[in-house]
């Protein structure tokens, strides 16, 4: 494993006109049942293709498991973030390429109708991702993640907090 690189990803904080922070929870089949009803909420977040900017990739993971497109910049990450796969996560990990994942995070601010949110059909006839989605206070966030991804969300969470008040 000590070969292996980290995959190029991206991750969103998107926040509602509230403060609060958009989560989806991780379809059942994409959660070890160790972890079912513990740590299945996450924060949109996926990989960057061949040749795509990191803020465009963003946008269309954001699009592909959320439907959104309804969303204003607010802020990028000022540096990459990594983290490492627990040893058996990574060995079935079909690919088995990635040591963990490094990626890029952005803050962004909905601004359409709740009715726009779709993750049951998402865009580009992309397989949901989620199976529940909701929004959550900033400060609950490391807790609903599963832990080898956490120290990435605190981070995520310095960087961010100050979106975490009511905007226009």
């Amino acid at each position: 494993m000590d070969s292996l690189r980290y995959r190029p990803g991206v991750g969103i904080m998107l926040f509602n006109r509230s403060g609060l922070v958009f989560i989806g929870r991780r379809r059942k089949e994409n959660v070890p049942p160790h972890l079912r009803g513990a740590y299945e909420w996450q924060m949109p977040q996926g990989g960057i293709d061949c040749g795509e900017d990191p803020y465009g990739a963003a946008l269309r993971e954001l699009r592909e498991e959320t439907n959104i497109s309804s969303a204003e910049f607010l802020a990028e990450s000022p540096e990459w973030y990594s983290y490492e796969l627990p040893l058996e996560v990574w060995k079935k990990n079909p690919r088995g390429t990635f040591r963990g994942q490094r990626q890029k995070w952005f803050a962004l601010r909905f601004a359409g109708p709740e009715s726009e949110i779709n993750i049951d059909e998402p865009a580009g006839g992309h397989e949901p991702e989620f199976d529940a989605w909701k929004w959550e206070r900033i400060d609950r966030l490391s807790g609903l993640i599963v832990p080898f991804k956490r120290p990435v969300y605190e981070k995520v969470v310095a960087a961010f907090g100050q979106f975490a008040q009511a905007g226009e």
